[in-house]
This record gives structure tokens, sequence and C-alpha cells, in this order.
């Protein structure tokens, strides 16, 4: 879809109050479709709203894509941190893990519409025609990888700060790609749960994260 025209006045009543809908059908098709293939066209069509409606709200179909972003972003850290809400405060690095990924699988299903998106756009080339939306894709990835080290680094804090730390540097990355590849798994309808592949996560974090405390306290 080639970019929207400019802003126009418009005394639509519908199409003043239609931001909302826009956003939610365009995460919706972008998520599917992909942002190259999402036209103005089907956005009508999915909304029901006239064309003034997105021209009121959006200069660009990269300014669409942006705001979109950024509503999902904004969704799915609210999600996480409210499912993270009071940690257990004992327990083993296995089972304080395991309560952090079962609660983080449950966010990952409920917010697949806009993790679909994020790795369409991060395994493409398309969020480089919309600056901004590949500024909220890398802030995503970066706090996506902060959160996780949090997880980990909070889940071995009985081993003590500095060796909590250690771990969590060495394994954000992998836990990462531990949840991509949970979710891709999810997509891809092969019949593996979140929570079964969250718990297998826990697992393999636990295990090298107790290899990487053994070597930090020596």
């Amino acid at each position: 879809m080639h970019e929207l025209a400019p802003k126009a006045p418009t005394g639509n009543r519908r199409g003043r109050r239609s931001r909302q809908e826009i956003l939610d059908a365009a995460a919706r098709v972008m998520s599917v479709r992909g942002y190259a293939g999402t036209s103005m066209s089907v956005l009508v069509k999915e909304t029901g709203l006239p064309k003034s409606a997105f021209y009121h709200h959006f200069d660009s179909k990269a300014g669409l894509l942006s705001a979109v972003m950024e509503q999902g972003a904004r969704g799915f850290f609210d999600s996480m941190r409210e499912a993270h809400r009071q940690p257990p405060q004992g327990g083993t690095p296995r089972e304080r893990l395991g309560w952090y990924l079962h609660r983080t699988g449950e966010v990952l299903e409920s917010r697949e519409e806009f993790l679909r998106l994020l790795l369409v756009l991060v395994m493409s080339r398309e969020a480089a025609e919309a600056p901004e939306a590949l500024r909220t894709v890398i802030t995503v990835r970066d706090e996506g990888r902060a959160y996780m080290h949090h997880m980990i680094r909070s889940s071995f804090l009985g081993e003590g700060e500095d060796v909590a730390t250690a771990v969590a540097d060495g394994l954000a990355h992998f836990g990462m790609a531990g949840f991509d590849g949970a979710f891709v798994s999810l997509q891809s309808g092969d019949g593996r749960p979140a929570a079964e592949c969250m718990g297998q996560l826990a697992d393999a974090l636990a295990a090298l994260g107790g290899a990487l405390a053994v070597a930090a306290r020596r």
C-alpha cells in the first residue's frame, strides 16, 4: 500500500472516533499479512470505515504501523508486569523460574497477535520503511532481554547477588531465544502447549544456570 494521503479534515463523527478501531484492525491484519501485504482496501473492508477516517488519524502507512507497534508493546509489557506481581520469595531456582515462565507463557498466548507481527518485522526488512516502528521493534527486543535477565537473576538470588547477576548475564539471550522458539511452536500448531514449552525452558535455564553459578563462585 502506498503512503496514505495527508490528513484531511472531516466532519464524519464516526471517523473522528475510529482511531482505536483502525489500530485494532491494522494489528489483526498486519499480524497475518505483514506490513507490505496490508493495503488500504483491506483495512477499509475489515473496519467498514471510510477512507476519510484513516486520513483523519494517520499521515501515512508507516505512521499507522508505528502506532500499532507502540500500542502492542505497551499492552505486552503491562501484561508481563501484571502476570509477575508478587513472585515467590522462597524455593529453588528451578521452582522460581517455573513460576515466572509459566506466567510468561500465559502472556505469550494472550498477546500472540502483537508477538506475531513483531517477529514478522524482525525477520523481514519491512519495518525499514517505518523508522519509528523499527525503533519500537528494537526497543521491545531490548526490553524483552532485560525482562528475561530480571527473571533469571531473581530466580538465582539465593546464590548471592553477584552470582545471580553472572548467571543472568550468561543466559538472558538464550532465554529470549527459547521464548521466541516457544512462540513459533505455538503458532505452528505442532501440538505442544505453551505451558509445556515454558516448563522445558525453565528446566534448561535452571540446569545451565546451576553450572554457571558453580563457575561464578570459583
